[in-house]
């Protein structure tokens, strides 16, 4: 049996709650979902471990994926000889992304350490981070 103690990653699907009663331990939201659809959850130290890094990596794909699914959506919707069946199929891979990309931004937000209330810069904008560069609308 491993030392609850040492800095490994447990994967669960159990209550994220949990980890309030382990100092030193973060929830984390993976970026994958659990046989009947329900969020996996990962408990680890601050350093994270193999399954961390893993998790990263698909994380990397999946927004990169997205990316490049963006722009072939663009291709497609502005070819005027793109049909209903390509569109629909179009509809479903961007959602899937979308779906994805949604939950790395959750899981990304979650780990973000709590904004120092005595930091304000006075600009009104009280967003953590910087812009995001994102492909002109249409």
């Amino acid at each position: 049996m491993s030392d609850p103690t040492s800095p490994t990653d447990q994967a669960t699907s159990a209550n994220p709650e949990n980890a309030m009663h382990q100092p030193n331990r973060i929830t984390r939201l993976l970026p994958w979902s659990g046989p009947e659809g329900n969020p996996c959850y990962l408990l680890t130290d601050a350093d994270g471990g193999h399954l961390s890094r893993t998790a990263d990596n698909i994380e990397s794909v999946q927004l990169g994926m997205g990316r490049e699914l963006l722009g072939h959506a663009h291709a497609l919707v502005d070819d005027p000889k793109t049909g209903p069946v390509e569109l629909r199929y179009l509809s479903a891979r961007l959602s899937e992304s979308l779906r994805d990309v949604l939950r790395v931004a959750e899981s990304r937000g979650a780990r973000l350490p709590a904004p120092d209330a005595d930091a304000d810069d006075g600009d009104g904008d009280d967003a953590p981070g910087g812009a995001i560069d994102l492909p002109p609308a249409r």
